[in-house]
């Protein structure tokens, strides 16, 4: 916005942004609660506070986040787990009812998540529209074909010595981000720190 305000006017301008206000402002949903209703939240884990199912469940091998976000998804994904007749029920039919029920039913969806492994409910879950997906290990997620074809990890060189280095997610056309050399090992920039920037040596 300051850029494209400078291309406008010419003008430049001072941007103040402090870690402070930009944690507070990352409490979104959570601080709009607070502010609606004068009640501080309780701790819901990964659950999320106006939306249920919207948290982390046990599969057969692992763990997998539901967030559904609708009724219409909530149809789907009850009947994905062989329970339509949740989406009638009006304990579970609206959004409003699953949160006030929100324990009943997590512990009605985990029981049944059970039944398979993350690969085969996440399959199931994006044919069926409902969104959901696996929580991977870091040895899973860098197994990923997706992480090949972006580049996640890059290769710099420490001397001889190849490293691997987490990628910059930044995509740019015209001006691609450029990996050089590695952090230099303990002691390994120490000459030159002393002669070019202390004048020693």
């Amino acid at each position: 916005a300051a850029l494209r305000h400078r291309e406008r006017t010419g003008e430049g301008q001072q941007i103040d942004l402090a870690l402070l206000d930009v944690s507070v402002a990352v409490l979104a949903n959570q601080a709009m609660n607070y502010l609606a209703t004068g009640q501080a939240p309780g701790r819901l884990g990964n659950g999320h506070p106006n939306i249920v199912p919207y948290d982390v469940y046990p599969t057969r091998d692992g763990h997998l986040i539901l967030a559904v976000g609708n009724d219409g998804q909530f149809a789907a994904l009850a009947a994905l787990l062989g329970e339509p007749g949740w989406a009638q029920d009006p304990d579970f039919a609206s959004n409003s009812a699953r949160v006030r029920q929100r324990h009943r039913l997590n512990a009605l969806i985990a029981e049944r998540l059970l039944a398979r492994s993350s690969a085969e409910w996440s399959a199931m879950l994006e044919v069926a529209g409902v969104p959901g997906g696996p929580i991977l290990t870091l040895d899973a997620l860098f197994a990923l074909e997706q992480g090949a074809v972006r580049g996640w990890v890059q290769q710099v060189q420490r001397g001889e010595q190849p490293l691997p280095t987490l990628a910059n997610p930044l995509h740019l056309s015209a001006t691609p981000v450029r990996y050089g050399r590695a952090s230099p090992a303990l002691d390994g920039d120490r000459d030159s720190v002393l002669r070019d920037w202390l004048g020693q040596g």
